[in-house]
């Protein structure tokens, strides 16, 4: 292949098995990205200077798409079963060799750079791309190197090769459809093929983060996480996407680590990424102000976002596509950002559940027991659009608040956050942002800004020695007061209009919580077994 761009490494394409007479563009700035991504009609630009890009039938992850290799690398060291599904090497290798072909037969963008912004731990990724725009979006995602003189010398340890126009045949290649995300720790490649939708990038790299960073003692989470006076007043939230991570820890008050992935190692916090991938959809000037304005920026990428073809103005309220909008940006769009990624050890830890049963405390305290117990649960509605073919809230239990993103087995990673939890005495509150007043089609989703003076009083103190009340069925301490919220919100039955309706609807969900928890039963103390809710 033909090399042009912006230091051309001497690793080359060719050991990704790149050849052909087409052109490989290397870490082209975002300027020419756009550049490309137009006349190449992947994409169009907006007014005020975003890139609006349409990710066809898939706007959301296909989990039911994604494989990972069965070999001596993962075998014994995977948590197989539904989420980690096994495909058979061959089937790797024949596939590798269509995206290969490919891609060899058409212009390709590559991108160097890291996973982690902490150099002792981070990850060198390469990500080589059919699209342009989808160049951009790694560009955006990953941490960036600024030395022109180093990225000469960029040696990956795991490589994405990007093919969304690439598709598999199930019956030949052991899919479960045309499209394809498939994962080899042992050659250290992502194949993606099949599907337009950029998430999968960094998802493939995050679940790669998530296996092997454990070997090296260090914690890897599906959080964001932020910092008020110091370094040292950080803050964790965990939680599966639409259920307000990024809105949260979003905060003008606030310093933002990241949005989304991070590691907790022997020296505190580090974020994964060096950039946002927030939802869109019907985000407001007023209510989320800082992630509102990057929406109308230059750089930043809005997914399957609806604008007037004529004026180029968005419509963030409009979801004819998708409920699962989505803008990637770079972290420093924002204003109040660490970008060196890193703080010290968290003094809150925040599990945020979209209760789509609308019986949850919106705001409780967790003891260490229970602190575990919630997270191996991860108890949440998935939000329509963020997996095909959800299309409302769906109740689901999603174990470390990211379960398709976490390949072993879910109890070293509840060891590891204990072990964390103990050693810096963090406070752990569990948050409902999901619906009050009733359930799903009946309530109405919790207020924002109810939700935010609730964080407030977690992350400030206010809450520590607070008069609380233990809920009945899930045995969770609620604050009586909070001021600025009403005292009724923090009681969810005295929201519903039906007490004995509330009432079943709560014990439904204790009892669903219990059933799931019979999953991990055997890998947990006794003392952990019992601080969940109370059927009955």
């Amino acid at each position: 292949m033909e090399n042009r761009g912006l230091s051309i490494s001497t690793h080359g394409v060719d050991q990704q098995g790149l050849s052909g007479e087409a052109t490989a563009f290397w870490n082209l700035p975002a300027a020419q990205l756009y550049e490309h991504a137009i006349r190449n009609g992947e994409a169009e630009l907006a007014s005020e200077g975003p890139l609006v890009a349409r990710t066809g039938d898939h706007t959301g992850r296909s989990p039911n798409d994604r494989f990972i290799v069965r070999e001596a690398t993962t075998d014994s060291k995977l948590w197989w079963g539904k989420v980690n599904r096994a495909i058979e090497q061959r089937h790797f290798d024949a596939l590798g060799e269509r995206v290969r072909a490919h891609l060899s037969d058409r212009d390709v963008y590559v991108f160097d750079g890291y996973a982690g912004a902490d150099v002792r731990y981070r990850l060198p990724v390469r990500v080589v791309t059919e699209f342009a725009w989808h160049n951009l979006f790694a560009r955006n995602m990953f941490v960036t190197e600024p030395d022109a003189e180093k990225l000469l010398g960029h040696a990956p340890q795991f490589t994405v090769l990007s093919a969304p126009g690439c598709k598999a045949d199930p019956e030949v290649h052991g899919t479960q459809s045309s499209t394809f995300i498939l994962l080899d720790f042992a050659q250290r490649t992502v194949l993606i093929g099949g599907s337009h939708y950029a998430g999968e990038i960094k998802k493939s790299i995050f679940t790669a983060m998530n296996f092997m960073l454990p070997e090296r003692g260090v914690l890897p989470m599906h959080c964001s996480a932020n910092y008020g006076s110091d370094r040292d007043d950080c803050a964790l939230f965990f939680g599966l996407s639409g259920t307000g991570k990024t809105t949260l820890s979003a905060e003008a008050h606030r310093t933002l680590i990241g949005d989304d992935e991070h590691g907790w190692s022997e020296d505190g916090i580090f974020n994964f990424e060096g950039g946002c991938y927030a939802k869109v959809i019907r985000l407001s000037a007023e209510g989320e102000p800082e992630i509102y304005a990057t929406t109308r920026r230059f750089g930043t990428i809005l997914e399957n976002v609806v604008y007037d073809p004529l004026t180029r103005r968005i419509d963030l309220d409009d979801d004819r596509y998708t409920e699962n909008t989505r803008a990637s940006y770079p972290i420093s769009h924002l204003d109040n950002v660490d970008l060196g990624g890193r703080a010290g050890h968290p003094r809150n830890v925040i599990f945020l559940t979209c209760d789509a049963f609308g019986v949850l405390p919106p705001i409780s305290r967790l003891s260490e027991p229970q602190a575990l117990y919630h997270f191996l649960s991860g108890y949440t509605a998935k939000v329509a659009g963020t997996e095909r073919g959800v299309t409302e809230p769906t109740p689901i239990f999603s174990t470390c608040f990211g379960a398709p993103f976490m390949p072993r087995h879910p109890s070293v990673y509840a060891e590891m956050l204990g072990e964390r939890i103990r050693a810096h005495g963090a406070h752990v509150w569990l948050i409902n942002t999901g619906w009050t007043g009733g359930a799903y089609g009946e309530g109405s989703r919790m207020k924002l800004g109810h939700t935010r003076r609730m964080v407030h009083a977690a992350l400030d103190g206010e809450l520590v020695d607070a008069e609380m009340r233990i809920d009945p069925v899930f045995g969770l301490e609620v604050p009586t007061a909070i001021a600025e919220v009403p005292s009724k919100v923090l009681t969810p039955r005295e929201t519903w209009s039906d007490a004995a309706a509330y009432d079943a609807r709560a014990a439904k969900l204790a009892r669903m919580f219990t059933g799931n928890f019979e999953t991990f039963a055997e890998q947990v103390s006794a003392e952990v077994r019992q601080a969940g809710p109370a059927p009955e």
